[in-house]
């Protein structure tokens, strides 16, 4: 599993700056701040080569010709000498070396596994490989540290204005952008079952991990506050799109991995977590289901009206908004998770769950326990709980109604990425968030590849071969070598090879990147190929 975090971004100084200059200085600045004695911009640049964005999982391609142009992520973003000049000379100018062999960075793959790139004039950074809901959550807070770095490397660069960026998903302007998740799943699933099992659970999920969002409808037509900050921007219950016409479940079929034994759930109806608590119930309350609807245990519920479901729970903070089944049953948002809480207990605990799994469910089950008491009283754990007492606090004290502006900037500050500056950082530092990461950990996660998956060979790679790896992506890694007239290219399609165990030998036997991909190829026992 793996996640993805578009950032809200922000020059206070420009209000006019292009987003996709100021997205593409993030990478810059991140590369700039790493290159010391590193090759490549301090980064290794994308391979597109197995990319597929418009295969669907339903069996079909989309022509390319049909296409949104925001669903052809298989090129890389370009800047026209236009943006570029912006800024002083734009993102380059943060390196002062820029060339026509050394362009603009708008990609790159970072020593940890992770990738950090543009993506729709957002900075995007997408974690790692994992294997543990914890790890995911673990690798996510890593890609908050590697922005912050950023934008402390641009403030700190003279002539450049600050760079803001926010943990968030909408401009409150009618533009919304995503925090994504990936779990790999057997391909031997039928997709219908996935559909079946995760729009219920999908659709009620918020009400534990939400991140809380001021106003209602995509434009904030009504005033109000509500649970999630996606919820509104969703208008299908199965699609392709991620951008628009966004549906509950997304059908995109691009693994990433070995195609005829896996398929790569995509998940874009989640919130932006901040709280550590929320993203790792998130990724592991879904784990589980995922399990359930593997070995048919799911529960069995459908909604008449899944999109209205979805957007009537967000919009009701007391949690008393009931939905309708296709039986006929009313039943709200909390009534849903119990029941895919008490199927998710059965399930795990008649197969001899682990010490990670029990540590979910026993968040999970203690956490509706107490959203069922009093809402409130979890504002240590779920970020819109925590947002909301808050802005309650705010509105007692200057009797604000949910439209005043200053309850859309403590919104939006909650999510800012600056210690300093971030309500949801400050509550933090006071004991008033929940923890279950140390900074020390994170620091780590910056720089090191988790242990068990291709991530540990994709992210020594580069920081082990700076100068001769020039493109990487999830399942391929590039060598140029002075002794090879041609590329070489060495595929990584299985999730669950290149690990630390299989490869952390190989590092340290060979001499230079010649003798390393020379061992490779020539001993089955290093293989990282399916």
């Amino acid at each position: 599993m793996g996640t993805e975090t578009e950032y809200g971004v922000l020059a206070p100084g420009l209000p006019a700056a292009n987003a996709t200059v100021l997205s593409s200085q993030i990478v810059n600045a991140y590369a700039a701040s790493r290159r010391s004695g590193m090759g490549n911009f301090g980064g290794t640049r994308w391979d597109y080569t197995d990319e597929a964005p418009l295969n669907d999982a339903r069996g079909f391609a989309v022509p390319r010709t049909a296409a949104d142009p925001t669903q052809l992520t298989d090129a890389p973003p370009v800047l026209d000498a236009e943006q570029i000049a912006m800024e002083g000379g734009g993102p380059a100018a943060l390196y002062g070396e820029q060339t026509s062999d050394n362009p603009v960075l708008m990609n790159m793959v970072l020593a940890n596994g992770a990738r950090l790139y543009v993506d729709h004039a957002h900075p995007e950074y997408s974690s790692p490989e994992v294997t543990t809901p914890r790890d995911a959550v673990l690798w996510d807070k890593a890609g908050d540290a590697v922005v912050l770095a950023a934008i402390r490397h641009i403030a700190a660069a003279p002539g450049f204005s600050p760079v803001n960026l926010y943990k968030n998903n909408t401009d409150s302007k009618g533009s919304s952008y995503g925090s994504h998740e990936n779990y790999l799943v057997p391909r031997s699933v039928p997709f219908p079952d996935l559909v079946r099992g995760l729009v219920p659970f999908f659709v009620s999920r918020q009400v534990i991990v939400g991140s809380g969002r001021v106003g209602i409808g995509t434009n904030n037509q009504r005033q109000g506050y509500q649970l999630s900050q996606r919820a509104d921007f969703f208008e299908a219950e199965v699609g392709l799109e991620t951008t628009i016409r966004r549906p509950i479940v997304n059908t995109r079929d691009e693994p990433h991995a070995v195609a005829e034994k896996y398929r790569r759930l995509h998940v874009i109806i989640g919130d932006a977590n901040l709280s550590e608590v929320s993203a790792l119930l998130k990724v592991g309350t879904t784990s589980i289901v995922l399990s359930m609807i593997e070995e048919g245990t799911a529960p069995e519920v459908e909604l008449r009206d899944p999109v209205g479901s979805l957007q009537a729970i967000s919009h009701d903070p007391s949690l008393q908004q009931l939905v309708e089944l296709k039986d006929g049953r009313r039943v709200s948002g909390l009534d849903l998770q119990e029941i895919y809480l008490e199927a998710a207990a059965k399930h795990c605990r008649s197969r001899g769950s682990d010490a990670e799994t029990e540590d979910i469910l026993t968040r999970w089950t203690s956490l509706v326990g107490t959203l069922k008491r009093d809402p409130l009283e979890a504002a240590a754990s779920v970020d819109w709980v925590a947002k909301l007492k808050l802005m309650q606090a705010y509105r007692e004290r200057d009797s604000l109604s949910w439209s005043d502006a200053r309850l859309h900037l403590v919104d939006l500050q909650y999510s800012d990425m600056r210690p300093e500056k971030g309500l949801y950082y400050r509550l933090a530092a006071r004991g008033q968030m929940e923890r279950i990461l140390t900074d020390a950990e994170i620091a780590r996660a910056v720089t090191e590849p988790p242990d068990d998956t291709r991530a540990y060979f994709r992210g020594k790679c580069v920081s082990r071969f700076p100068h001769q790896v020039v493109g990487a992506s999830w399942d391929s890694i590039i060598f140029e070598l002075p002794s090879r007239r041609r590329l070489q290219r060495i595929p990584t399609r299985e999730p669950l090879k290149g690990t630390r165990a299989l490869t952390e030998e190989l590092f340290a036997v060979s001499e230079d990147a010649e003798d390393f991909v020379t061992r490779l190829l020539s001993g089955p026992e290093h293989s990282v190929a399916p």
